[in-house]
């Protein structure tokens, strides 16, 4: 018998795993639900799901495994509206870039025979530049050498995390088991704060005076600095995002500030050397990282999951009615 997963959102994450899991038509049947009919409807001719359901309860009655592929401030809503439709031991994996907040609202409003675990996806090496956004910009290699954190409320059956672990497995990417906590605070600096640096560098650049004759020259590398916040990312979710995480936010942003005024302090003085260094620094480190992405040996991180079980092993060994309601 298949294996019945709903992905809801199709942009980008949504439709990039449904287009990996796809092929997979013999033990799995992929139904995709957008608010977007015109998106459904294209998502299923390129192949990212093998049906649509424009009823978002009808598109979740029967799903053992749910993906919100959703931005923050469009989950409470939807759980609002899909969590009486959902099957006994019915996992609800989202994709959101802060996880207290969402653990907090699926633990109010899910009820107890449904699991939740949350997920922070990240994409490949091979897309780091990868500008565009939404369902045209959707690969089925998108995850391919990355690590995806994922968090579960205590007590969650151990099943519920391997099913979502192995689901990880299949997109190519690694499982970082992390907490609630952790998983916000690492998104605060590795998301959260490029789109607020760019915000920043837009803000203080447009409104000096002499924009309307800057704007003319600004450098590739002036658009570079400022695509994190791009026309094709949303306002709102950031807004929301930094507000439901702003203690991490706000630390972050504090250490920004600190190396801003480091590298003031050694301009006005005049400390050319100390201002190389500094240069140098974040020059090697970040080639370093793009090593460490591009070689993805992250089987040797703590936390991580290398067990190389497969997802249908755990999907149909599990048989989810031994899974029993969540813990306290």
């Amino acid at each position: 018998m298949a294996v019945k997963i709903t992905i809801i959102g199709l942009g980008q994450i949504g439709a990039s795993i449904g287009l990996a899991l796809a092929p997979h038509k013999d033990l799995l049947v992929i139904t995709g639900h957008d608010k977007d009919f015109g998106i459904e409807r294209r998502s299923k001719k390129l192949g990212a799901v093998h049906e649509t359901d424009h009823n978002l309860p009808n598109s979740v009655e029967n799903a053992d495994l749910v993906i919100l592929a959703l931005p923050v401030h469009e989950i409470r809503e939807t759980l609002v509206h899909i969590a009486k439709d959902l099957r006994n031991d019915a996992v609800i994996v989202d994709t959101s870039l802060v996880k207290v907040k969402v653990a907090k609202w699926a633990k109010e409003i899910l009820p107890e025979t449904v699991h939740y675990v949350g997920i922070a996806p990240a994409v490949g090496p091979k897309y780091l530049d990868l500008r565009e956004t939404g369902l045209d910009s959707a690969k089925a290699d998108l995850f391919e050498k990355s690590v995806f954190l994922l968090s579960a409320p205590s007590g969650t059956p151990e099943q519920a995390v391997k099913l979502v672990s192995d689901l990880i497995g299949f997109l190519g990417a690694t499982t970082l088991l992390t907490d609630f906590v952790e998983s916000d605070g690492l998104m605060a600096t590795t998301h959260l704060l490029p789109w607020l640096t760019s915000t920043a560098l837009l803000n203080a650049s447009t409104s000096q005076p002499g924009w309307m004759e800057m704007r003319k020259s600004a450098s590739q590398d002036y658009f570079n600095a400022t695509a994190a916040f791009s026309e094709g990312k949303s306002a709102q979710a950031l807004a929301e995002l930094a507000m439901h995480n702003r203690e991490n936010v706000i630390r972050t942003l504090n250490a920004l500030m600190n190396a801003l005024l480091d590298l003031r302090e050694d301009l006005e003085k005049a400390e050319e050397a100390s201002l190389l260094k500094r240069l140098e620094t974040a020059q090697q480190n970040r080639l370093n990282w793009l090593l460490e992405r591009e070689r993805a040996e992250w089987t040797k991180m703590p936390g991580a999951i290398v067990e190389k079980q497969t997802m249908m092993e755990s999907l149909f060994g599990s048989k989810f009615g031994k899974m029993g309601k969540r813990k306290e």
